[in-house]
């Protein structure tokens, strides 16, 4: 191929996927809405960065997990019939099969309340309010014994949880 067709063949894809062209261009797409970005643009950094307003403890997140949660990841979040919670730890290291689960795998609090705010329900994703959230992450938190059955999950405690594996993953550094 010669250096003028790789032109137009980058020069093609590109113009597919420019904002601009989708815009301009018929059946082919439109620039998102700053309001559609908005709902989008949850993302929790390991920090505590984007946490929304709210908070829940593990009373008010039992709740929630019975009424959501407890079909896919069962009782307690043992993960009967699909992806166990609750668990784990210890597992990583030696010779014996490791057991990934929030308590055991996950290095950042805050990445929970990310993923579940952003993933579960599994069918019906982004569905529960950011109390709920607080809730079910501090449920979960405690399940696990990484806090105490009273203890308040929101923007400024959540942050400051130390779980177990934190250690055993890349430190986050901001802005690098």
């Amino acid at each position: 191929m010669s250096m003028r067709n790789h032109l137009f063949a980058a020069t093609s894809v590109l113009t597919i996927i420019s904002g601009t062209a989708c815009a301009d261009s018929p059946n082919i797409g439109r620039v998102a809405t700053p309001e559609e970005i908005a709902r989008w643009d949850i993302s929790v950094g390991p920090d505590g960065a984007g946490l929304p307003r709210g908070s829940g403890t593990p009373k008010q997140g039992e709740a929630v997990y019975e009424a959501k949660c407890l079909a896919c990841h069962g009782e307690k979040g043992t993960g009967k019939p699909n992806d166990g919670l609750v668990g784990g730890q210890g597992t990583l290291v030696g010779n014996q099969a490791p057991v990934r689960t929030v308590g055991s795998f996950w290095p950042y609090a805050t990445t929970v309340f990310d993923y579940t705010r952003r993933a579960m329900p599994l069918h019906e994703s982004k569905s529960l309010s950011d109390d709920e959230v607080y809730a079910v992450v501090a449920y979960i938190l405690h399940r696990n014994s990484i806090i105490g059955e009273n203890d308040v999950m929101d923007g400024q405690s959540l942050p400051k949880v130390r779980m177990p594996n934190r250690d055993g993953f890349v430190p986050f550094v901001r802005g690098k």
